[in-house]
């Protein structure tokens, strides 16, 4: 009976419908847990040449969406571009500034609201003889980043280039309809600079290390 059972959920789990249509959309949320802005460095013209210490950033949630193709001759690769929305918010503290001259600790500063589009673009390679199929994926990345806050001036933002890395797993639900789960690595190094067209942006540019990694829960539908 127990081996009857185990044989019944292990061709439920494991067994394949005899193919896949290869195109699908998905959505999904996650928790990004985004390491400090690090290595940072001014690079506003008059007083560049600064490091400044790291800043943290606050967890936040990240909500998505995909667009991904599987190819009919090579089943296990595809392709994948997918747009990400967080807010990885700059936390209160202070700065340190070091150059030549020595550091200075700044005053407590008010934290920073920080928005971060994601625009993903990823090479996945994958297992697909089972209904659970894992994965990985690795493409080059775009960022949109926009800086505000209470007592900022508005004005900041970057536009930046980076990659990805994934890893994760999709289990066919049907022929069209799959769940999934994986986890991202993020990097990019984005330069904040002011919009000069913006006559009350903040003066203030620096350059520094983004590093988030992502982990998601999704659906997805094939067609």
């Amino acid at each position: 009976m127990t081996t009857s059972l185990l044989t019944v959920v292990a061709a439920i789990v494991l067994s394949v419908p005899q193919a896949y249509a290869e195109t699908y959309v998905a959505g999904q949320i996650g928790f990004v847990e985004p390491q400090d802005l690090s290595d940072g460095e001014v690079t506003q013209a008059q007083i560049s040449g600064l490091s400044i210490s790291d800043q943290p950033l606050q967890n936040t949630l990240s909500l998505g969406g995909k667009l991904g193709h599987f190819f009919t001759k090579a089943r296990w690769i595809g392709i994948e571009t997918g747009l990400s929305y967080s807010t990885p918010h700059i936390k209160e503290g202070s700065l340190v500034f070091s150059g030549p001259g020595g550091s200075l600790t700044s005053p407590i500063l008010a934290g920073v609201h920080q928005r971060m589009i994601t625009w993903d673009n990823s090479i996945i390679f994958r297992y697909p003889r089972f209904r659970l199929q894992p994965y990985i994926g690795i493409g080059p990345s775009i960022y949109f980043a926009s800086l505000k806050g209470p007592d900022a001036p508005p004005g900041q933002s970057a536009t930046a280039f980076g990659f990805n890395a994934e890893i994760g797993l999709r289990y066919y639900i049907t022929r069209s309809w799959t769940l999934f789960g994986e986890g991202k690595y993020n990097y990019a190094r984005i330069n904040y600079s002011s919009n000069d067209s913006d006559p009350n942006a903040d003066p203030f540019a620096f350059k520094a290390t983004y590093t988030p990694l992502t982990f998601s829960l999704g659906v997805s539908y094939h067609f």
